[in-house]
C-alpha cells in the first residue's frame, strides 16, 4: 500500500507510512519527518491539521513561518496572508487581544492580511474551514492577479 506524503506529496511506501503514522500521526516521507521533528512539533494540533488540509488542496502554505517579528502559525506568502489559529485565551484576555491586534497591525503594515481562526472551528469543521480559506485565496487571486 502506497500513499502520498502530506508534506510534499511524494509517494511513500508501507514501512515509512506505518512509522510515520505511529510516530507523527500524519503520512510523511522521510525528508518531511525530519522537517516535522524540527519545525512542525512547535505547532498546535489545530495548526498542523489546517496546514496539511491546505497543502492537500495545493495551497503553498508554510508552517511556523518567522516574519522577522513573530512566528506565524500558517503563512501563505504568495497571497500575503497570515493565518493565526487562536485558542480561547485570545477571546477572554484583554492583554492577549491587544497583543493580537498589534501583531495584526504590524503584519498589515508589511502588506499581509491576517486571518484569525478559532481553534474550535478547525477542530470541528476542518474541511469546511480549509475550503473557505481556499475560496478566499482563489477570489483574492482573481481580483489581484496574484497567487
Amino acid at each position: 500500500m502506497q500513499k502520498n506524503c502530506f508534506g510534499c506529496n511524494s509517494c511513500i511506501g508501507y514501512e515509512v507510512l506505518n512509522y510515520s503514522i505511529l510516530n507523527f500521526n500524519y503520512p510523511l516521507c522521510i525528508n518531511c519527518q525530519s522537517w516535522f521533528k524540527t519545525t512542525a512539533q512547535k505547532a498546535t494540533k489545530e495548526a498542523l491539521d489546517l496546514y496539511f488540509e491546505l497543502r492537500k488542496r495545493g495551497v503553498p502554505a508554510e508552517l511556523e513561518k518567522w516574519d522577522g517579528f513573530k512566528t506565524i502559525d500558517i503563512a501563505i506568502v504568495e497571497a500575503r496572508i497570515n493565518i493565526e489559529i487562536d485558542g480561547m485565551q485570545h477571546s477572554f484576555s484583554p492583554v492577549q487581544a491587544r497583543s493580537d491586534l498589534m501583531r495584526t497591525y504590524y503584519s498589515f503594515m508589511k502588506g499581509y492580511y491576517t486571518l484569525r481562526i478559532p481553534n474550535q472551528l478547525v477542530r470541528f469543521h476542518l474541511e469546511e474551514t480549509a475550503d473557505m480559506i481556499t475560496d478566499i485565496l482563489s477570489e483574492g487571486a482573481r481580483k489581484n492577479k496574484r497567487y
